[in-house]
Order: C-alpha cells, then sequence, then structure tokens
C-alpha cells in the first residue's frame, strides 16, 4: 500500500525463475512470461511485478548476471504493454538496466539495505519503492522467528526506512510498504500482521 493511501490496488506477480515457491518455472520462457503478462492485462492488474530470484524460504539467489539474464528480456517484451511494471530485485545493477527500459517501480526484500548504491538510484530515477520487511535472508528467514510483538517491531522497521529513504531524497509519495508476510514469520506472526494491517 502506498503511504497514506487508502485504494487497494492490484499486483500481478510475474516470476521468471525456475525455483519460487509457487509458480517456479511456469514463465521462465519468455513466450509464456509474455503470454502470462496479458492475461493479467485482461484480469485488470494495475502493476505487473517482474521477479528474476527466488525468494522462496531456503533458496539461494543466482549470480547478478543470470538475473539479469532471465528479466531483462522480459521487461523489454512487456515494457509497452499499458501496466506499469515493478522490478523486484536488490541489486541496483539490474534495477538500473530496468529502469532504462521503462520500469518505473523497485520492489525490493531488503528495503534498500542489500545494495547501498540502490537508494541513491531510486531517487535519481525518481521510481516508486516498494519497502518490504524480512528477517534474515530467504537462506534463513524461517528458522525459528522469534518477535516480542510483531506489529510493533514491523512497525518500527518501517518507522527506520521511510526515514532513511526521505532523508536520502526520495519523496514520501513514492514510497510503498510490504508487511513480508511469511517473510521471516511464523504463521501465527502473519495471522497478527493480518489481523491489524488497518494500523500499517
Amino acid at each position: 500500500m502506498p503511504v497514506g493511501s487508502s485504494r487497494v490496488k492490484m499486483m500481478g506477480i510475474l516470476n521468471v525463475t525456475p525455483d519460487s515457491f509457487y509458480d517456479g518455472g511456469r514463465y521462465a520462457n519468455l513466450k509464456e512470461a509474455v503470454e502470462r503478462a496479458e492475461i493479467m492485462k485482461k484480469e485488470g492488474v494495475d502493476i505487473i511485478d517482474i521477479g528474476g530470484v527466488s525468494t522462496r524460504p531456503g533458496s539461494l539467489s543466482p549470480s547478478e548476471e543470470e538475473e539479469m539474464r532471465r528479466v531483462i528480456p522480459v521487461v523489454e517484451a512487456i515494457a509497452g504493454i499499458g501496466i506499469p511494471l515493478s522490478i523486484d530485485t536488490f541489486r541496483s545493477k539490474v534495477a538500473e538496466e530496468c529502469f532504462k527500459r521503462g520500469v518505473r517501480v523497485l520492489n525490493d526484500v531488503t528495503a534498500l539495505r542489500g545494495d547501498r548504491n540502490m537508494v541513491s538510484l531510486v531517487r535519481d530515477y525518481q521510481v516508486e519503492v516498494i519497502l518490504m520487511h524480512m528477517k534474515g535472508t530467504p537462506r534463513d528467514m524461517q528458522r525459528n522467528p522469534e518477535y516480542k510483538d510483531v506489529v510493533k517491531e514491523v512497525k518500527e522497521f518501517f518507522r527506520e526506512r521511510i526515514d532513511f529513504a526521505l532523508q536520502q531524497g526520495i519523496k514520501e509519495e513514492k514510497i510503498w510498504i510490504d508487511p513480508g508476510i511469511g517473510f521471516g514469520k511464523t504463521l501465527t506472526h502473519n495471522l497478527s500482521l493480518l489481523r491489524n494491517i488497518s494500523s500499517f
């Protein structure tokens, strides 16, 4: 949800990976990815989020070159689809190549912590950014995650990350937040976040 916004938008997820937890391998082929994007458009999505790195529990990241090989052809193929595109990456080089090709949203699971060059890139290209909460990394995030108060701690995380982004020159209206359901949380944590989603 955008900071300060009440309108719900629908994001279509297009994973071009062989190992994502739900649709890994389904759209790794360029033709299949483009066809899926067209279906999403007909279904009325507001934005299409393209991801070339699986973040399922226990996953390992491919090389930067492999991530680029997966996402750039897809971005180029659907850039003119008529729907805003988002790139799900924590690598600034991948993000910049996508921004150059018309992508206007960064979906960063590290909330601008994974690559020190990312924040200036977001600012300079004036794109929107989704800051996601994740405890740990995809490889270890589900190894007994603990919180005293998950809602309070996630909110505090967002206050710090939003303040950081603002201090670096990113405009408030460009910032979205994602509580990271399933990213370093147990089922109980997830349900608590969902029950209290309006507090965000």
